[in-house]
């Protein structure tokens, strides 16, 4: 149940004012079929975050546990920090591509090429290697993306003006640097015990 929590309410902080969370909104306005975008985050979520947590599993076999700690408080620390810096919203070039298609198709194409490299992914692969558990993790992240990005695309700009921005990237960052000295305190654990 921990991993399921803390992966939910991970990315659903980290996503407000993020750029993901942004093309949402601007894939709401664009194509006014609230349903299609929603599935299509939906659609796109599940495949990245599900490769994501997968790629952190494999991650948390191939390294030693005391290393395993040791790069997850470095990542979670460092992804605290990152989520202190505001997104941009994501470029005509990024979105121009997939503006041909329907929009759950276009909405399905465009978030899952916004989310590579995203922080929301890349928590996800830290998340992954934490817990070691994939479908928990995966269904945690995408849980939170939805819960983040559903009411951006049924209420818009309202709602988008509603959220203290500002203070939602303080909780994430709080919230990645508090899993980040998690990690590093088991670091430290391990070291001395090994």
């Amino acid at each position: 149940m921990e991993a399921f929590l803390v992966s939910l309410g991970a990315v659903a902080i980290a996503e407000i004012g993020d750029k993901t969370q942004l093309l949402a909104l601007m894939l709401a306005m664009r194509f006014r079929a609230p349903l299609s975008v929603i599935a299509g985050i939906f659609a796109a979520t599940v495949a990245n975050h599900a490769l994501a947590a997968f790629a952190g599993t494999l991650v948390a076999q191939w390294l030693t546990p005391q290393i395993l700690s040791w790069i997850l408080a470095v990542s979670f620390i460092l992804m605290g920090l990152w989520a202190l810096i505001p997104d941009e919203p994501p470029s005509e070039e990024e979105t121009k591509p997939v503006s041909r298609f329907g929009p759950f198709t276009a909405t399905t194409i465009a978030f899952f090429l916004v989310e590579m490299g995203d922080k929301t992914q890349l928590a996800t692969v830290a998340l992954g290697a934490r817990y070691e558990a994939l479908t928990i993790v995966a269904l945690g992240t995408t849980l939170g993306m939805m819960a983040a990005n559903v009411p951006v695309v049924l209420f818009g700009e309202a709602a988008a003006k509603r959220v203290p921005v500002a203070a939602m990237r303080m909780a994430a960052a709080a919230l990645f640097i508090v899993l980040g000295l998690v990690a590093l305190v088991s670091a430290l654990g391990q070291g001395v015990s090994g």
